[in-house]
Parts: C-alpha cells; structure tokens; sequence
C-alpha cells in the first residue's frame, strides 16, 4: 500500500502513479485506464483488450474523417526491364 496526496490539475484533481506499478502493470503515458467507484473506493485498472471482427474493424475505419484515413499514392517504379506486368 502506498499513500498519494491529491493535487489540482487544471478544473480537476489528479494523483501521481509510481512508476514501479506503471512498469508492474505495462502502462504508459497516455494509455487510457478504467476508473471505477465502489463504496469508498476508487479502482484504476486496465481495461480488457476485445477482440475485434473484421467487420467491427471495418466500421471503426469508415466513421473516421477522411483525413485519418490515409492514402494510397501510385509510384513510378520505371520502365518495365522483364515481363513483369504492373496494374
């Protein structure tokens, strides 16, 4: 057990993690965590990793603005030297 002391950040409060339970557990900075509340308490974990269909990816992709999409942009390889064929 390890004692923190909340402090103002920003509109909120915050805690300092120690790195040795960051390392412990994986996480980085910016991974995002699950806080739940129960009675008096405050649980921080990591969330369950869920495993996606293709379609569930499929559709994560296609609500993403145009910009995030990335693009595929054609490259001039050359004059063809053998029989390859290029489409």
């Amino acid at each position: 057990m390890m004692e923190a002391r909340l402090q103002k950040w920003g509109n909120s409060d915050g805690i300092r993690i120690p790195s040795s339970f960051l390392k412990s557990l994986n996480l980085k900075t910016n991974d995002v965590v699950e806080l739940i509340q129960k009675e008096d308490s405050i649980i921080i974990s990591k969330p369950k990793k869920k495993h996606l269909s293709l379609e569930e990816r499929i559709e994560m992709y296609e609500q993403l603005p145009d910009n995030e999409k990335g693009t595929v942009e054609s490259y001039d390889w050359g004059e063809d030297i053998g029989k390859e064929k290029f489409y």
